[in-house]
């Protein structure tokens, strides 16, 4: 990590950046434009009910250059949450260079610390990119495939 990186818990002041690295995200990985008539409560709606999860950020020269959240599943097959890190986003001049590691192993060490029964994520099928990062990490695709059924206007169609 470049000495220069900071990590720290998001707070509403972030709120803007988080709603552009989602956005950001979505377009580049799914090619989805999300509403912001949706996404800024969506993440907003973090911070005005912690049981949902947190954000951490990474800043650089005082600018946040990218960011995760984290939310929790109960497992009762081992008595425990799984920590599930989400909406992974690094501005492009900052990637590679550490950044997400750092905001990987910062959650990994609180996950642990905190009891939990590990770390989840999802990734897009195609990129490629991030599924090397997250096997770099020590993480291992698993035999799981993911369904859904979307509801309403914000179901992504």
């Amino acid at each position: 990590m470049d000495d220069a990186t900071r990590l720290r818990d998001a707070t509403r002041a972030d709120l803007e950046s988080l709603v552009a690295f989602n956005a950001a995200m979505a377009l580049e990985t799914e090619h989805k434009r999300l509403d912001p008539a949706l996404l800024r409560p969506g993440v907003a709606a973090v911070f005005d009910d912690p049981r949902r999860g947190f954000y951490l950020v990474a800043e650089r020269g005082g600018t946040v250059v990218g960011g995760l959240l984290v939310t929790w599943e109960w497992s009762d097959w081992r008595c425990g949450d799984w920590w599930w890190v989400q909406s992974v986003y690094v501005v492009p001049p900052a990637r590679g260079q550490g950044v997400f590691g750092a905001l990987y192993r910062a959650i990994e060490a609180r996950a642990r610390a905190a009891g939990a029964v590990g770390l989840r994520l999802y990734v897009e099928r195609d990129n490629r990119r991030a599924q090397r990062t997250y096997a770099a990490l020590g993480m291992e695709e698993t035999a799981y495939r993911m369904y859904e059924r979307p509801f309403g206007p914000a179901d992504g169609r």
